[in-house]
């Protein structure tokens, strides 16, 4: 097969946040020609973001590059195996193999790795401690607007967690993996693994969880990578 660009990029937010924070490698892709679709997960239960997320993969028109941050990589690790997905790039995400959910994955975090400040479980739902987001989450973001993602945080579904991946894409799939060197939220060493175990093509930026915030150039360039390297 000849090297032609796949077109159509689809965005998948993590656990916390909604799709908005795609906006600074969706002015990246989109001046470049790329048609994007962010998806708006409800992030209550894995079942219903990877519904969503299929949706939003069937209404573009040709091949997929399919994108997920953080939890979102659990969520393209499933929605994967639709037919039009052609690429997965995780950007400092969840990479689970079939069997394996979020929980699986955190339930033991590398020696010295900072534990993220996830407060107790309210009615099912999750929360960052909004003193210690910006330092856990998104510690190169201004602070002005690390404040704001504090405040604007998306509960997220303690089932989200626990929903396990019933067919890996990446291991059909090629990969490719930004690991975000200085995360607090995802350590690095387990970033490392997952990608290793996935075959993915992996790059680093020195970065927070929120390197797609903080350095959008880094994320659409990787985009770019993957959706220029078919066949």
């Amino acid at each position: 097969m000849s090297a032609e660009k796949v077109n159509n990029v689809v965005l998948v937010h993590g656990g916390f946040v909604d799709g908005s924070g795609w906006q600074g490698v969706y002015d990246q892709l989109t001046a470049e020609g790329y048609n994007v679709s962010i998806v708006q997960n409800p992030t209550v239960t894995l079942e219903d973001d990877v519904a969503v997320t299929r949706r939003a993969i069937a209404n573009c028109d040709g091949p997929v590059v399919l994108v997920g941050h953080s939890y979102g990589g659990a969520v393209i690790t499933e929605a994967g195996s639709h037919e039009n997905v052609s690429a997965l790039v995780y950007i400092a995400a969840f990479a689970p193999d079939t069997g394996e959910s979020v929980n699986t994955l955190i339930a033991d975090p590398p020696p010295g790795a900072p534990v993220p400040p996830i407060l107790p479980p309210k009615d099912g739902f999750l929360f960052l401690d909004r003193e210690k987001f910006a330092d856990s989450f998104a510690a190169d973001v201004p602070p002005q607007q690390s404040a704001f993602m504090a405040d604007a945080q998306v509960p997220w579904g303690v089932g989200a967690l626990q929903g396990q991946i019933t067919k890996a894409a990446w291991r059909d799939l090629p990969s490719w993996y930004l690991i975000a060197t200085d995360d607090r939220m995802i350590p690095p060493p387990a970033q490392r693994a997952m990608s290793q175990r996935a075959g993915a093509k992996v790059t680093e930026a020195a970065a927070s969880h929120a390197v797609y915030v903080s350095q959008p150039e880094a994320v659409a360039a990787l985009i770019k990578e993957a959706a220029t390297a078919r066949g």
